[in-house]
């Protein structure tokens, strides 16, 4: 694919001044629990009160991370920008140990190629996604996210900041309206 024309949307919901970022590896049971109840925040907290940014933090010990970034990434760039990278994230989500090695080493996924992990995520988000991930530079847009962790000092999944400071005592185990209180507060 040769289209320098592409654009990765940002993982941006709603347009309030307080900046709510989650750093969240797709396959990571945390991470998923925490991506689900983003849309509850949204509403809970108002979009003209806050705006919520995910960032994706590829992690090596969940084997497939790498691709499936790239993979929500490359959705992004499709019609749909940012809601199209959404569905193929809560697909892999919905799905999360058919993207994920048993005690992230073994398992039936061992003989998955990256090909056929991504068509199987077609299958699961209905998102025809080969095109987009041949995109011979999106890896610029991966390593922007890499980066932007790793300048903030992200290690786990999910992190959450707000306001562009880690808050180490928020957790994916908290309840949507502890994250309103802690958002409100900061």
């Amino acid at each position: 694919m040769t289209n320098a024309a592409w654009h990765a949307e940002p993982l941006s919901w709603g347009h309030g001044p307080r900046i709510f970022e989650v750093f969240l590896e797709p396959t990571c049971p945390f991470s998923v629990r925490a991506f689900n109840k983003l849309d509850a925040l949204l509403a809970q907290a108002g979009e003209d009160r806050i705006t919520i940014r995910i960032r994706l933090q590829s992690q090596p010990w969940h084997m497939f991370s790498g691709v499936l970034v790239r993979c929500i990434l490359a959705a992004s760039t499709l019609a749909g920008g940012r809601e199209t990278a959404r569905r193929v994230m809560a697909a892999i989500g919905e799905h999360r140990e058919e993207f994920e090695f048993a005690h992230h080493a073994g398992g039936p996924n061992m003989d998955v190629t990256p090909n056929e992990l991504i068509e199987r995520l077609e299958r699961y988000s209905g998102i025809k996604l080969k095109e987009a991930f041949a995109i011979p530079d999106l890896d610029r847009e991966i390593k922007w996210h890499c980066k932007y962790a790793r300048q903030n000092g992200i290690h786990v999944s999910p992190t959450f900041m707000i306001d562009g400071l880690v808050q180490t005592d928020m957790s994916s185990g908290d309840d949507v309206e502890a994250w309103v209180k802690k958002i409100s507060a900061s």
